[in-house]
């Protein structure tokens, strides 16, 4: 059964493999194209270098005209994302846009990683600590980074 999302969902994978942003990776799972795996490497010359970071995108039929569900697996500590990896982001929420594909999505994650919005927090005590003790923030990133290691299959 092809519908527009599934036709959209191909066309991005198809894009994300001839071009892939750097950085991040994505694909289906195996047995269907609604549901993604993805892999965001830590930006180098940031707290988050070396991480590697596992996410899962969830698509409905209403894709692109609504945004995914996307969620961290990997264990983080970000003013906006949430402790059950829920991401808050706006082109997730209120300013998404059909032009977004897989690729923007995760490469606007991958920069959210680096530069968060500690107005907006989803951990407020991850966005107290990125405002008001960025040496020990970026402690407690650096452990997640580490612990994102193990995690890797």
């Amino acid at each position: 059964m092809s519908t527009p999302a599934r036709k959209r969902l191909m066309r991005d994978f198809k894009r994300l493999q001839n071009d892939p942003p750097t950085g991040i990776s994505g694909t289906p799972t195996e047995n269907n194209i609604m549901l993604w795996n993805a892999v965001i490497f830590g930006p180098e010359d940031t707290p988050w270098e070396g991480g590697t970071f596992k996410l899962t995108l969830q698509f409905t039929e209403d894709y692109p005209n609504k945004a995914p569900v996307v969620r961290f697996e990997s264990k983080m500590f970000h003013p906006n994302i949430y402790a059950d990896g829920g991401i808050c982001l706006d082109i997730l929420q209120n300013q998404w846009s059909p032009i977004y594909d897989v690729s923007a999505i995760l490469t606007s994650i991958q920069s959210l990683l680096t530069d968060p919005n500690p107005n907006s927090p989803a951990n407020s005590e991850a966005a107290r600590m990125y405002s008001e003790n960025r040496r020990e923030y970026n402690k407690r990133v650096q452990e997640v980074v580490e612990a994102s290691w193990m995690n890797v299959s």
